[in-house]
């Protein structure tokens, strides 16, 4: 036996997690364990399992935030070319609209020859 053992409570207290997450590791994934002085022990190489799993654990937490933030970059992204789509169509429309009420204020205003014109042909009194 390797003089450096720790307690699940010392391995709990190391990795920031308690003593029954420990356990469930431990039985889990049958890491061998011993008992000295009715405490249950953990040598170097249960110690090594266990923090693997929890770098394990970790990566794939990490790696499921992850997909995560891509998807939600590509939704964003998505909404942002929708975006920049309904502002171009806005774009034309308005330039379409103002083309338009160009013309009809051409065909209602008369120009200053046709004034003249109108002038003469009403009848004088």
């Amino acid at each position: 036996m390797s003089k450096n053992v720790k307690t699940i409570k010392e391995l709990a207290d190391e990795l920031g997690t308690n003593k029954t997450r420990i356990s469930r590791i431990i039985n889990k994934n049958s890491i061998p364990t011993q008992k000295i002085k009715n405490k249950i022990v953990l040598e170097d190489n249960s110690v090594s399992l266990i923090r693997q799993y929890f770098k394990n654990e970790t990566v794939s937490i990490l790696r499921t935030e992850l997909d995560k933030a891509h998807s939600h970059i590509e939704k964003l992204s998505n909404l942002s070319d929708q975006q920049q789509r309904l502002a171009l169509q806005d774009k034309k429309l308005l330039e379409e609209y103002k083309a338009e009420n160009d013309s009809l204020k051409a065909l209602k205003m008369p120009t200053e020859g046709s004034q003249a014109e109108q002038a003469n042909s009403q009848p004088k009194e």
